[in-house]
């Protein structure tokens, strides 16, 4: 099984979040021969890889003593924040080790240097060294840094680790990197002539393992006779497991990528070189290359997972979404207004597109995969047209005010009974909806004031830049959203 994890600022995402995502997963109750995770670094940051250097030294204490006390909650940073005190007599030894990793890193984050008596070893001082002054998180040769391999490395007990890989997507000023999901494209790519499998998860950087137990689920579903043989991707609220031949064709299609083998130590001259061979921005402006078009992730949105699991459906591949009553994932939200409101206008502008390109749901999504499905993505790509009936029941009421106009039926009117009908009944089947699951009323409201701030906001400014955009004024960037605390 393989994990891509993405992050693309070492300030907006800290390292520390980012580790304790990969160390979390690495840390899964499934064999270690057969785990591989590769974390994509967009922002091309000799930060974070000193950080996940620091990373694999801990996880050789961590994952035993995982092991060892059964923990369930395999990410360190939530672990020890719900426990402070153990009857184990590792306890206390594990969380100093943690804790000087944390500052270790943190330190180095904050200084913007690296100490060298960080640097424990040629191999990691040589890794440095590919950070020249021509290096530039926009302007870089590829980086793909082994930090663990599974037939050398050994915890403290003397049991195998899993493969961890470091992975910098080379880029150039002169060539488009498509966000994302160029990244995960360039993960599929070295991933393929490293460690190849068929199963595949993708995380975002600030959302850690919860369940150590979710591969094996996953499997359960994937290896099933009784299901349907095109099931492609089985989906959390958080977290996405795929078969990795979703990403090279429809299910009738034959796809001779993904099943091929590897068998060479993926630290070999031979198998880094093909690794930073695919991972070069180059690589891509090959003649006839259907990277991001027939293959991999889909190009063009900002919202590339939703745009391309509307297209893998549209291929004919099927989906399963599981809910748990313990979440398989949980994470970090936007810290302020400010970061939510900056997030949720990069997804509106990003389903505006996929609402009027030419997969449109609403045309061809209808015809390809069924009638309610078309719609219910429908219905989500041109959720930001309600900014224009929500702004104008913002304003046209005051108006009416001030000018003695009534706009609501009045009392004694007997299609007032059919209007308090509408009202209550809308409200009160989305408040039931929401409390059924066990969230509170508190909460429902809040998201009412949520869903109204949004209407006025960032749906209305995603529709002005989707405008825009499409006349060709301008272009919406992509901005990482803060999770620092």
């Amino acid at each position: 099984m393989l994990t891509f994890i993405c992050t693309a600022d070492s300030y907006e995402e800290p390292p520390m979040c980012v580790v304790n995502t990969a160390i979390s997963v690495m840390a899964y109750d499934y064999p270690r021969e057969k785990l591989s995770v590769y974390v994509s670094d967009d922002g091309g940051s000799k930060l974070t890889l000193f950080a996940f250097m620091e990373a694999a030294r801990f996880a050789a204490h961590w994952l035993p003593y995982c092991r060892k006390n059964k923990i369930v909650e395999r990410c360190p940073e939530a672990y020890f924040k719900s426990h402070h005190s153990s009857f184990d007599p590792d306890f206390d030894q594990i969380k100093m080790i943690y804790e000087s990793m944390r500052a270790r890193v943190e330190n180095a984050v904050q200084t913007g240097t690296i100490h060298c008596d960080y640097i424990t070893n040629e191999g990691e001082s040589e890794a440095f060294s590919r950070w020249t002054d021509e290096f530039t998180p926009h302007n870089h040769p590829p980086v793909v840094q082994v930090l663990l391999e599974r037939s050398k490395d050994e915890d403290v007990t003397g049991h195998m680790m899993p493969n961890l890989v470091y992975v910098s997507r080379g880029k150039s000023m002169n060539m488009p990197h498509n966000f994302k999901a160029g990244a995960l494209n360039v993960l599929l790519r070295v991933s393929g002539t490293m460690t190849n499998a068929p199963v595949i998860l993708t995380l975002d950087a600030d959302m850690y393992s919860n369940d150590p137990q979710t591969p094996l689920r996953v499997l359960c579903c994937l290896v099933d006779p009784a299901m349907d043989p095109k099931l492609g991707d089985i989906q959390f609220r958080t977290g996405c497991f795929f078969r990795r031949g979703v990403f090279f064709g429809g299910p009738s299609l034959e796809t001779p990528e993904p099943n091929h083998q590897v068998n060479k130590s993926i630290n070999s001259k031979q198998v880094l070189a093909m690794a930073h061979h695919v991972a070069d921005s180059d690589f891509e402006k090959q003649p006839n290359s259907k990277w991001g078009i027939e293959m991999g992730l889909s190009y063009g949105k900002l919202v590339e997972d939703f745009y391309t699991g509307y297209l893998l459906q549209c291929k004919g591949w099927k989906s399963i979404f599981c809910n748990r009553k313990r979440p398989a994932f949980l994470g970090n939200s936007p810290i302020d207004l400010h970061s939510s409101l900056n997030q949720l206008m990069r997804w509106s502008v990003g389903l505006l597109e996929v609402a009027f390109c030419r997969y449109s749901p609403i045309a061809f999504g209808v015809k390809s995969i069924n009638l309610l499905q078309g719609l219910c993505y429908a219905h989500l790509a041109f959720s930001s047209l309600l900014s224009i009936p929500i702004t104008i029941y913002a304003f046209v009421p005051q108006l009416a005010l001030l000018n003695s106009a009534s706009i609501f039926p009045k009392a004694s009117d007997p299609w007032f009974l059919l209007y308090i009908f509408l009202f209550l009944g809308s409200y009160g089947q989305e408040c039931l909806e929401f409390m059924l699951p066990g969230e509170t009323i508190q909460r429902w409201w809040n998201n009412q004031r949520m869903w109204t701030i949004r209407g006025l906001s960032c749906f209305t400014f995603a529709l002005v830049a989707c405008i825009q955009k499409f006349i060709g004024i301008s272009t919406f960037g992509f901005s990482v959203t803060s999770k620092m605390h």
